[in-house]
């Protein structure tokens, strides 16, 4: 009966305790998003590939690891403007890393630059209706456009829009000027300063003809 009890009792000791050498850590899957570092004030990075799916060894005696623990990062000190694969470097010091995905990311670096344009006026609403511009004036008349040398290119006009009036009336506003392509649509990535112009109008009445 005791060598009965002894068998009994090492089995069970082996059955539930976990195998140190199976059982000491388990898989994680985090997705995280790719940063860059090295880059100077007047270089942006375009990079196609947002997220990293990093696959980590976690000790299973510990709690599952936060993604804000994880970063994926593009070193791209001392590269300058032009299209480069870059290898993704994972940091998170207390876990042992399985894999990675993407391994490596094409980017392009290009040199922000500054223009300076004038500013029109746009003017919507009813083009075809009883009243008509007699005087427009904008303060300041010019606009500093910032942004990467591609965007830069893409833009054809910068504008304010001006809503017609129904009837004769005067504008004395702070308006908003925006950077748009050939098409009227607005870059969104070209920072206009100043972000406010002051647009001062007179709408009269549009002459009949007999």
């Amino acid at each position: 009966m005791l060598s009965l009890a002894i068998a009994i009792a090492g089995w069970a000791y082996l059955r539930l305790t976990p195998n140190p050498v199976i059982a000491a850590h388990f898989v994680q899957t985090l997705t995280v998003p790719i940063s860059t570092t090295g880059l100077p004030g007047d270089e942006v990075a375009r990079v196609a590939d947002k997220q990293a799916v990093v696959v980590i060894d976690v000790p299973r005696s510990g709690v599952a690891v936060e993604p804000r623990e994880v970063r994926a990062v593009l070193d791209l000190s001392g590269r300058g403007p032009g299209f480069y694969n870059v290898p993704l470097a994972v940091i998170a010091p207390k876990f042992s890393i399985k894999s990675l995905s993407p391994a490596s990311v094409t980017l392009d670096v290009e040199r922000i630059e500054e223009r300076t344009v004038p500013v029109a006026l746009h003017y919507s609403g009813n083009l075809h209706g009883n009243v008509v511009v007699s005087d427009a004036r904008i303060q300041p008349a010019t606009a500093t456009l910032r942004a990467a040398t591609s965007d830069l290119a893409n833009v054809a006009s910068v504008r304010v829009d001006v809503p017609l009036p129904s009837e004769p009336a005067t504008l004395d506003a702070m308006l908003r000027p925006v950077a748009t392509d050939e098409h009227g649509a607005e870059i969104a990535a070209v920072s206009v300063a100043p972000n406010l112009v002051r647009v001062r109008a007179a709408f009269v009445a549009a002459k009949k003809s007999l």
